[in-house]
């Protein structure tokens, strides 16, 4: 298989999936970008290869651009080749930020004061993540990447995806939740009564919670 057939496969997969402009975009290139550097046939690049790229191109890049590029090789090559060539290769960790709404110390009050299990990890992982709460309700079981710890936000803030770490205080925790709602059947990570948790429900959640803090 040469490259151009390899890149238009990916490109098959990603919109059978689909997934953004923005997403089908920058994982065609990252892939491009590798072969081309490698000179090799896509079932030639090997995990070493991989290697060889990101300490030749991207060691001044930033985490979450790292995090990307693997993100990309391993999509693509679990469904094209069936081997994930990137498994052993260790993702950088990134600074998680706190949106600035509220102190640390208000946070922690917020969570703590929550009982129901499932609002409390709605809520951790969105002020953990930093998501907006639009984000977090159009959040689906199978965007997220237990394997690597990794999330992704489809077309967030300018209509563009991001990745987010999974923390690990809530690893256990979330990835209990992801099962139980794939065994369910449900897209969404969280759900209401109608499926999709609303936003103004999770307002909601997040204000009376507010309020007895």
């Amino acid at each position: 298989m040469n490259h151009q057939e390899f890149l238009k496969k990916i490109e098959v997969e990603l919109k059978i999936s689909k997934n953004s402009e923005y997403t089908i975009r920058n994982y065609i290139k990252a892939n491009e970008k590798l072969l081309n550097f490698l000179n090799k046939q896509p079932e030639q690049v090997k995990e070493d290869d991989v290697k060889l790229y990101m300490s030749e191109n991207l060691t001044q890049r930033a985490a979450t651009s790292i995090i990307l590029f693997l993100s990309a090789i391993k999509y693509a090559y679990i469904n094209i080749l069936g081997q994930d060539i990137t498994r052993r290769i260790k993702r950088p960790r990134r600074e998680k930020k706190m949106p600035s709404v509220l102190t640390k110390d208000e946070v922690k009050k917020l969570i703590n004061i929550i009982d129901s299990k499932k609002s409390w990890l709605m809520i951790s992982l969105m002020y953990a993540c930093g998501m907006r709460v639009s984000e977090l309700v159009n959040l689906k079981v199978l965007d997220l990447d237990f394997d690597d710890k990794i999330g992704h936000i489809r077309q967030a803030k300018g209509k563009k995806d991001r990745i987010f770490n999974i923390p690990d205080f809530l690893f256990s925790k979330l990835r209990k939740h992801a099962d139980s709602q794939k065994g369910d059947k449900q897209q969404y990570l969280f759900t209401g009564p109608k499926e999709q948790l609303s936003s103004r429900n999770l307002q909601k959640i997040v204000n009376n919670a507010a309020r007895r803090a």
